[in-house]
């Protein structure tokens, strides 16, 4: 059973928060949505643009998204038509399991077919780029190159986010430098949870998306999840400070949503 939890945030914006049942319900729920939105995109532009997450209720929603595809409901997306970001990786080698696009390879884009010009993977630690800085400074070139005339950014359609139990988004995390870095793309070191080296998406890139989802299951993410959305400070908890420019939905499953006012009635 799906609950809408939606309330306002300080300053009058009010995200979507969609509660299911379990983190199975939700990759399921997801992962319809996502493919839902990506054909409407596609309906209207002829193209559609995401931004993966890795972690477990990514990679979920990636599985669920291919068997939409193996086994359409409703709406059927063009994969050859959908161009794929990410928003952090780990700057470790190319073959390593901890890369994000590794896990989105093995459950979504490798079995829909996406093509290589369209999947856009930040640089791996043993290719072109020796330091984490060069391989942020060259995905933000990509994504500029990708961008309408006069923009830095692409259209990105919906944007996925994991978070952490402290309220870490993408390798944003709580009092580091990246939360207050104004670039686009930057570079992540002495991170506090392995791999300490990475490259991530900044907020300017990350609330420049027209729709930003943060899915997130687990009661030990319970209380991030209730103080980000009740307008806690983005520097100490990052969840907090993203946006979407259309629209910031909360999917979560009741574990996480366990600590949130109940809505009114």
């Amino acid at each position: 059973m799906t609950e809408d939890l939606s309330a306002p945030l300080p300053g009058g914006q009010v995200p979507d928060v969609v509660v299911e049942a379990d983190a199975d319900a939700l990759a399921r729920a997801v992962g319809e949505a996502l493919v839902a939105r990506l054909a409407a995109a596609q309906a209207v532009h002829g193209t559609a643009s995401v931004v993966l997450t890795g972690g477990g209720i990514g990679t979920a929603v990636l599985q669920q998204v291919a068997r939409l595809a193996a086994e359409p409901v409703r709406e059927t997306v063009d994969w050859t038509a959908v161009d794929v970001w990410w928003g952090d990786e780990r700057f470790v080698p190319a073959d390593d399991d901890e890369r994000n696009e590794r896990g989105a390879r093995r459950a979504l884009l490798d079995v829909v077919g996406v093509p290589a010009g369209r999947v856009h993977a930040m640089p791996p630690s043993d290719g072109e780029f020796a330091d984490p800085e060069d391989a942020a400074a060259w995905y933000a070139a990509e994504l500029a190159a990708a961008a309408p005339e006069g923009h830095v950014l692409p259209r990105i359609d919906v944007l996925l986010l994991g978070m952490g139990p402290e309220g870490h988004v993408a390798s944003i995390f709580p009092d580091s430098p990246a939360v207050r870095d104004e670039r686009p793309v930057v570079a992540v070191r002495d991170c506090p949870k392995p791999p300490p080296t990475r490259v991530s998406l900044g907020f300017a890139a990350i609330n420049a998306a027209e729709e930003v989802w943060l899915l997130v299951s687990g009661e030990g993410k319970a209380p991030a999840v209730a103080e980000a959305l009740a307008g806690a400070e983005p520097a100490q908890l990052p969840a907090a400070g993203v946006r979407g420019v259309r629209a910031t939905r909360w999917l979560l499953d009741r574990a996480a949503a366990r600590e949130l006012p109940a809505p009114p009635g």
